[in-house]
């Protein structure tokens, strides 16, 4: 009798098991365009994902019965997320993604802002772009971006800056969440160490924008965005390799702590194979070990005020030099390397005060520490910046938003050269600057179609007095989307006597400042055009700039004129920025994207000579055109897509070290292209792998060496006049000294990599 109850139980239980599987789904996905076919639907309960077909249908089988949650994906379309009946027929509507005109940037006027409506052009680069070419830091990935170049300024180091419209890094701000972090001697790394899991997007502004950001914002502003801890992803994990073994992981998980979302991010980076495929003896790219941590707090607060916090800590062992070097040898005279240490910490926060009116805190402060070995040379050198800004926006009448500010900066540097050495006093004398300003803007809607912008900004130096910086923005909405802007304004840069600079660590020289150096200033005009058109299924927009930039008052460097010195003086004469710019962005049945980008630029100085004459001099290591190129092809219904990007450069003047020098004397135009393969598993994986330089491009061809001297890296065999110049020897028949600073390009061939993604939602 027992043995018959628990079987008829038993039996009951699989019966019912069976029943509850037996349900069928079917349905069609849909736009306003019509199906929508390879579109993807993940149905929770089931634990299973259902493709559609070429017109837009799906069904599937032995389902569980009853409600189930079911979430519909496709690329160019916002996610769906739906309850519904299994055994209904189901019509499901997706909704086109947002354009990017209509994506909310902050940069131009330090307010949340559709970018169609901000009267300051504003380039936005969302995280998914740069993930159309891989790369394990963010100073990599800007090589992406319409006139934007990532310029390595030695080839033992690797260390480089950004260049805008031809301008070198320290005319570049770079700031996160809207803060500045980056400066002076931290410039070269301050981009690298980002974990790119808790990238948001990338806000670029072109021109001028100390009106509002102050010095160093003199020729562009980067301001790199991480996610919102409430909706980033519970958990992100991008790890990467490749046929160089080089090796990265970036990862970041969200979670609470009572009434606070928290984001934590993780970057590592290790590369530890020395190359010398060139041959001249020495790493064609530097040794690095990398990590980067990163945790973001936000408060929920009554009145939904807005509270954050948010800190970076980074460590970096980078090494170059020759093959057989080891840090045995670092600091020595036998084999020469190029040892750097780096440490360095950020903290940035948000804090909008309690009480009527819209008040906002927001404040930074950076520490970096560099400990470096250039051959037999030691760098020491310290830096602290703090930074606070407290802001007030109110809106007056219907037709003025009105903004204003008070911002205090303070700056420390110090290091082991004599860059920082009182000469008068023999003693140690760090360089303290605190640079208090007060800035005001008005947006003044003018009607339906017209606005205009005007601010002012005022700065005190304590060696160069009051600093005014205006700035104004026309913007003129046209029918159908076009947008005319008009910006123009003042820049300035506070010129820190020192940074990283190889020159001046050739030996123990003693800085000299001619007359009283006065900040760089810089004039500028900048038209811009935006013209969207097409229909959903076919998308374009047209992005056209010209841009004019006057610069005087420049301070550069002499190394030349004594070499037992270093000159500072203003530059007797003018330098000029101007070009035009043009890119299109297209989007074709949410299959084909492209993003094609061309730039043409005039960058020159002109000195005053003795007599009066001027002189036209073209800067070293700027290209007269670029042009940067994505284009990504989807296969929805078998989840696969294909990017394939590049960039080109054009002939640019090199740094020769004397008239002997057998080196090119300007770059040929050169290429580098990438391609891109990306599997879609699930919502949550992705397998990705592809090529890096396809066309295998070094700055070695054509050059009979890239490296000058790099048998005698320490100059024991070279000659010298009683001038402190070079002598003509048979052993250096073209007068030259050791100088690793003629790179204009990677000297990293064409390497495969492969990865994978995992997101949990």
């Amino acid at each position: 009798m027992i043995r018959s109850l628990l079987i008829l139980f038993l039996a009951s239980l699989v019966h019912g098991s069976l029943s509850a599987q037996d349900c069928a789904i079917q349905g069609i996905v849909l736009s306003d365009e019509g199906p929508l076919p390879g579109a993807r639907i993940e149905l929770r309960a089931a634990g299973r994902s259902l493709v559609t077909d070429g017109k837009g249908r799906f069904s599937g089988k032995s389902l569980p019965c009853g409600p189930t949650e079911l979430t519909v994906h496709m690329i160019g379309y916002e996610p769906l997320v739906q309850t519904v009946n299994v055994e209904s027929a189901l019509r499901l509507r997706l909704k086109p993604t947002a354009s990017g005109l209509e994506e909310v940037v902050v940069s131009g006027t330090l307010k949340p802002v559709r970018r169609l409506e901000s009267p300051v052009a504003v380039e936005v680069y969302s995280a998914q772009f740069f993930k159309k070419n891989p790369a394990p830091s963010l100073f990599e990935s800007l090589q992406q971006v319409n006139g934007v170049r990532p310029q390595i300024n030695c080839s033992v180091c690797n260390t480089g800056d950004i260049h805008i419209n031809g301008l070198e890094g320290p005319y570049t701000m770079v700031t996160i969440d809207g803060m500045p972090i980056v400066s002076s001697l931290s410039s070269v790394y301050g981009l690298f160490g980002i974990p790119t899991q808790l990238l948001e997007k990338v806000e670029l502004i072109k021109g001028p924008a100390s009106g509002l950001y102050g010095s160093e914002a003199i020729g562009g502003l980067i301001n790199v965005i991480t996610k919102d801890p409430d909706r980033a992803p519970a958990f992100a994990l991008n790890t990467m390799t490749s046929s160089w073994l080089e090796n990265s992981i970036d990862a970041g998980a969200r979670f609470r702590v009572g009434k606070a979302g928290v984001l934590t991010g993780l970057h590592y980076f290790h590369y530890g194979n020395p190359v010398d495929n060139n041959g001249d003896g020495f790493t064609d790219i530097t040794l690095q070990h990398r990590i980067s941590l990163f945790q973001k707090w936000k408060f929920n607060r009554r009145l939904q005020r807005q509270a954050s916090l948010a800190g970076r800590y980074f460590y970096e062992d980078r090494w170059g030099g020759q093959m057989n070097w080891n840090k045995s040898f670092r600091g020595g005279d036998s084999l020469y390397g190029e040892s750097i240490y780096t440490s360095r910490w950020e903290l940035i926060g948000r804090y909008q005060l309690p009480v009527s009116g819209n008040w906002m805190f927001s404040f930074s402060a950076t520490g970096h520490d560099q400990n470096a070995a250039y051959g037999n040379t030691p760098y020491l050198g310290k830096q602290k910046i703090l930074f606070g800004q407290l802001t007030w926006d109110r809106r007056i009448g219907r037709s003025h938003q009105l903004l204003a500010g008070a911002v205090s900066r303070y700056n420390y540097y110090d290091d082991n050269s004599t860059a920082t050495l009182d000469t008068l006093s023999g003693r140690n004398r760090p360089e303290r600057v605190w640079l208090p300003g007060l800035f005001v803007q008005d947006e003044w809607q003018v009607g339906a179609k017209h606005q205009l912008l005007v601010g002012l900004r005022y700065d005190y130096h304590p060696a160069h007095r009051s600093i005014f910086t205006p700035r104004v923005a026309w913007k003129w909405a046209l029918p159908h989307g076009q947008v005319f802007r008009l910006n123009a304004g003042t820049g300035f840069r506070v010129v820190s006597i020192f940074t990283e600079e190889h020159a001046a660590l050739t030996g123990a020289r003693a800085v000299e400042i001619q007359g009283s150096i006065r900040p760089e200033t810089s004039y500028n005009v900048n038209l811009n055009y935006t013209l969207p058109w097409g229909k959903p299924s076919r998308q374009f927009t047209l992005d056209a700039s010209a841009w004019y930039t006057y610069f005087h008052n420049r301070i550069l460097p002499d190394y030349d004129t004594d070499p037992n010195k270093i000159i500072y003086a203003n530059l007797n004469g003018y330098s000029v920025s101007r070009g035009v710019s043009v890119a299109l962005e297209g989007n074709i049945r949410r299959r084909l994207k492209g993003n094609i980008g061309l730039t043409f630029q005039d960058v020159f100085t002109m000195v005053r000579m003795e007599g009066g004459k001027t002189e036209r001099v073209q800067p070293v290591l700027t290209e007269r055109f670029s042009g940067t190129w994505t284009l990504t092809y989807s296969f929805p219904a078998s989840g696969w897509s294909i990017d394939y990007t590049g960039n080109i450069y054009g002939p640019m003047r090199l740094p020769l070290l004397s008239e002997e020098d057998p080196r090119r004397a300007y770059s040929p135009v050169w290429s580098l292209q990438n391609l891109q393969v990306t599997k879609t598993l699930s919502n949550r994986v992705e397998l990705f792998g592809g090529v890096k330089n396809l066309l295998d491009w070094t700055p070695n061809r054509g050059n009979p060496f890239l490296i000058a001297r790099a048998q005698d890296p320490f100059d024991r065999n070279v000659q010298f006049d009683n001038n402190g110049q070079v002598v003509k020897t048979a052993e250096n028949p073209y007068r030259l000294t050791f100088d690793p600073t003629y790179q204009f390009a990677p000297n990293q061939g064409r390497r495969t990599f492969v990865g994978v993604r995992l997101t949990w939602k």
